[in-house]
């Protein structure tokens, strides 16, 4: 039975979702690969994007795809002020913690929240879940592993005080001694499906307090066997299913890692299958139509010509293949006197550190 301390984050995942229990969510925080489009057309170093053209970007996003969209995930340091005022009021929100500006070393990359924000400012400010990107890989360095549960497990503990949803983000990575790449979300093909399945695995235990995973393909989407390739499908399910196991009865939905559209319309395919409730994708959605950039407007016919009818072809399929997610509030049916409930639920932040 679930306890009276979690009305707000059930509330909040419902808000993410659709009627049906379905979540068809987009995703808007991107740093990296929206400083990288507009670098290659300014010419200059990604991080020294102009702050303008990054506004612009994810202003342009939020006014043509939010509204097709059961919620939204933004960044506080460019998007809510830019485009909080476009997003559909009916529609959740998911706000951003963690800092892209991660540390990357041989054996490991170590996260950390933006500076100056946290999970009870994103509850401040409206948000009705809290996103961290969490890039893990169960063959790190002891340290490093052992730093990024830490960061993970403190995330959850200040998510249940706050009575707001976790989402928790799993991203397996090229060592940086191996691959030499630097602050990117690039798709790794050369990772193993344990690495992330056993990822999962291990942040899907109840002491990291995640509300709902998203997740990357087992397989990246451009290794896919080909469609008429029956037993590399049959392969593929199988990881899947693995993949729908691990979570561990959490509702998990699919991420994009940048996969072009068929691709990831392929990936949702074999996640629906396993049980996923719906996604959480930005580039595949709305990739295509920035290459346009710095043209505003050819971007933004380009979302309307691409971007939108996928976004309402994700719907359909999802409506159609997807497991509904169901809030549970068997728990509030024992209270049959005046005053219960109310003298039930913990003021907001009340929980105490169990460590």
């Amino acid at each position: 039975m679930i306890s009276l301390e979690s009305l707000g984050k059930r509330w909040g995942l419902r808000r993410l979702a659709d009627a049906r229990g379905h979540f068809r969510m987009l995703a808007t925080d991107q740093r990296p690969p929206i400083m990288q489009i507009i670098a290659r057309v300014r010419g200059c170093a990604p991080e020294a994007a102009p702050f303008a053209d990054i506004v612009a970007i994810k202003r342009l996003l939020a006014e043509e795809l939010a509204p097709h969209a059961t919620a939204t995930l933004a960044d506080p340091n460019f998007t809510y002020a830019a485009a909080i005022d476009a997003l559909p009021p009916q529609a959740g929100l998911i706000l951003t913690l963690e800092e892209h500006r991660f540390a990357d070393g041989p054996r490991g990359r170590r996260s950390a929240s933006i500076p100056g924000w946290s999970v009870d400012r994103i509850k401040r400010v409206g948000a009705d879940g809290v996103k961290v990107l969490a890039f893990y890989r169960p063959d790190a360095a002891p340290e490093v592993i052992a730093h990024q549960r830490a960061y993970v497990r403190a995330v959850g503990r200040d998510c249940a005080a706050y009575d707001i949803p976790l989402v928790l983000e799993l991203l397996v990575y090229p060592f940086a001694r191996v691959s030499g790449q630097g602050a990117d979300y690039a798709d790794d093909p050369g990772r193993h499906p344990s690495l992330v399945i056993d990822s999962v695995r291990e942040f899907a235990r109840p002491e990291y307090g995640v509300d709902l995973l998203k997740l990357e393909s087992p397989v990246p989407a451009a290794a896919l066997p080909a469609e008429d390739d029956t037993a590399g499908n049959a392969r593929v399910q199988g990881l899947f299913d693995e993949l729908g196991r691990a979570a561990g009865g959490l509702p998990w939905v699919m991420l994009s890692a940048g996969a072009e559209q068929a691709q990831f319309r392929r990936v949702l395919r074999f996640a629906y299958r396993a049980g996923a409730n719906g996604f959480l994708a930005g580039r595949a959605i709305w990739a295509d139509a920035m290459a346009a950039f710095p043209d505003l407007n050819a971007c933004r016919a380009g979302l309307r010509a691409s971007a939108v009818p996928y976004m309402r072809e994700l719907a359909v399929l999802t409506t159609a293949e997807a497991r509904g997610w169901r809030c549970d509030y068997a728990d509030l049916r024992g209270i049959e006197a005046e005053g219960t409930f109310a003298a039930a639920v913990p003021a907001l932040g009340a929980m105490e550190d169990d460590e």
